[in-house]
């Protein structure tokens, strides 16, 4: 098993980390040149203009993650009243969405702005975070669809992506960010609907193993602390045999995202110093008990793949032959 960096997170009460990423990916990522994103089923995975790495929440102090950037978390000296992503505003930044409603099934430009104070100042100033300046995920509220993007920013503070969002219902927006003038970064949440028939599905179950496409199978090892910290280690295997060559996605050998089911707290984690493969580990804190899903993005051939789990934080995460994966 691989050892390394520990991530930490955000606390409710408690310090708490626990971090994420994954569905199969759609869309091509507009990241690296020639890196190829997979179609997944129509609930998940990459629209066009995103990839499949988990958000980078930078709220509180950070630790070196395995690609030399700071890693994300709360701070361990005093604890966050919220998780990430459950506010709009925090520490007098507010996520301005422009785009507040859009049709199901269509491809639409998805617009907000980061501004700060009562002003309504849009920020043109950040720092860079494994790659990116800010980055962009939509989740629907019942974790059947995952899109994690990267928008591009005009001079004057506003940014635009291309979304597909394949079913009606409610999402919500988390852009992950940390701004030039200050220290720390966050994460902040709004609400995005959209617009159809719409038909409510039921978390897929738990599992320790999930298809992630093209004879991909990973199966996730170690289980989801509530209040203290755990390691949970993925291990990437193609036709029955372990993958060893996982190559760099944004600066790491995988993404972890996750969201608690009800809210929908978010947080990210960058894995534990390791890789290639076949195994990925990551530190994690769940800051209470309750349903997850935990999203892992990982490349191979080029190409970046999501794999989808739920758990249950506070006790095993059961023993299914099959997962829910793109």
């Amino acid at each position: 098993m691989k050892t390394g960096l520990k991530i930490t997170a955000f606390a409710a009460a408690v310090a708490a980390t626990f971090g994420t990423a994954y569905g199969v990916g759609k869309g091509v990522d507009p990241i690296a040149a020639g890196e190829q994103k997979t179609a997944g089923h129509a609930e998940a995975g990459h629209a066009a203009g995103g990839h499949a790495a988990g958000g980078h929440a930078e709220t509180g102090r950070t630790e070196k993650a395995q690609d030399g950037h700071a890693g994300h978390g709360a701070s361990d000296t005093a604890a966050a009243a919220v998780p990430g992503g459950l506010q709009i505003s925090e520490r007098g930044y507010t996520l301005d969405l422009r785009t507040r409603r859009i049709a199901a099934g269509e491809r639409t430009e998805l617009s907000f702005a980061i501004t700060k104070d009562d002003t309504g100042r849009k920020v043109t100033a950040y720092r860079t975070k494994h790659g990116k300046q800010l980055h962009l995920i939509v989740a629907s509220r019942d974790l059947t669809v995952y899109r994690h993007l990267h928008p591009a920013r005009a001079a004057d503070g506003t940014w635009k992506t291309p979304v597909e969002l394949p079913k009606a219902g409610g999402y919500r927006v988390f852009a992950d960010f940390a701004p030039q003038a200050e220290k720390e970064g966050l994460t902040l949440g709004a609400d995005l609907s959209v617009t159809g028939k719409y038909a409510p599905r039921d978390l897929p179950a738990a599992s320790r193993t999930t298809d992630a496409g093209d004879g991909y199978e990973v199966r996730l090892g170690g289980d989801l602390g509530a209040g203290s910290a755990s390691e949970l280690t993925l291990s990437v295997a193609r036709n029955g045999k372990p993958v060893t060559d996982l190559q760099p996605y944004l600066g790491a050998y995988g993404h972890l995202v996750a969201l608690r089911s009800g809210d929908l707290a978010y947080l990210h984690v960058h894995p534990n110093k390791g890789g290639p493969g076949p195994e990925v580990s990551f530190t994690a804190t769940a800051p209470s008990n309750g349903t997850y899903r935990l999203f892992l993005d990982f490349k191979h051939n080029g190409t970046v793949r999501t794999a989808e789990f739920t758990v249950h934080a506070g006790q095993s995460a059961g023993d299914h032959s099959q997962g829910h994966g793109h």
